[in-house]
């Protein structure tokens, strides 16, 4: 056996193989690539070996973890189904639970100290209370007062106008009805429906061409 086709390194991943199945391998990147021409400063070929042995198994490791992973989402998604758990519901649930933490958080805690601190201090203060019994003042100033009570008599005024107006409309309408002219025109006007519509009930046309038209027994309104 030609020694020179095998690799001389016994811990390679190709050990056993010849030159001519090496060839066929997929090239290697990263660390198994390098090649001794090209290794880093200070780092043997028997250090790179081992660091290219090191970096295959935790490759390995890292593929397994993934699919160990996968795995178990899915069987996370399954109970989910069967415990009737939502995306949707999972989400508020998620969003319920990051707002406790933060009402429970150091930050939120401290922070809502100390706006209670500046609310005190902002109630204690001078201006507040400068401005607070200017308030005060004004509520209780006669001026006020007489503004208050015009104001309401002004809107009572108003209401009482308002529905005196739609009284006398309502009044005027009325006697408009029961006017000898509304109730004329109301007759006409129910003559001619009758006219109209009657004479289409019996199968008679409203204008026949080979009618004369009668004479109108009232003068135009």
């Amino acid at each position: 056996m030609d020694t020179a086709n095998q690799d001389i390194n016994l811990n390679s991943p190709h050990k056993g193989l010849g030159s001519d199945s090496i060839s066929d391998l997929p090239e290697e990147r990263g660390a198994a690539a390098v090649s001794p021409g090209t290794l880093p400063p200070g780092l043997t070929e028997e250090e790179a070996e081992e660091l290219r042995l090191e970096l295959t198994k935790v490759e390995e490791e890292i593929n397994t973890l993934r699919q160990v992973l996968s795995a178990k989402e899915r069987h996370a998604s399954e109970l989910k189904r069967k415990l009737g758990l939502s995306p949707l519901t999972e989400f508020k649930q998620n969003i319920t639970k990051s707002w406790q933490d933060v009402q429970t958080s150091n930050a939120y805690v401290t922070m809502s100290e100390k706006l209670g601190q500046w609310n005190e201090k902002v109630k204690g203060c001078d201006i507040y209370l400068s401005a607070s019994s200017t308030l005060d003042d004004i509520t209780s100033s006669e001026v006020y007062k007489k503004t208050q009570e015009t104001l309401s008599q002004a809107g009572q005024k108003t209401s009482a106008a308002l529905s005196t107006v739609g009284t006398a409309i309502s009044r005027k309408l009325g006697d408009m009805r029961n006017s000898p002219t509304f109730k004329s025109f109301e007759d006409k006007v129910g003559n001619i429906k009758y006219k109209v519509v009657g004479g289409k009930a019996n199968g008679e046309s409203a204008h026949s061409p080979n009618e004369s038209e009668p004479a109108q027994e009232n003068a135009p309104f």
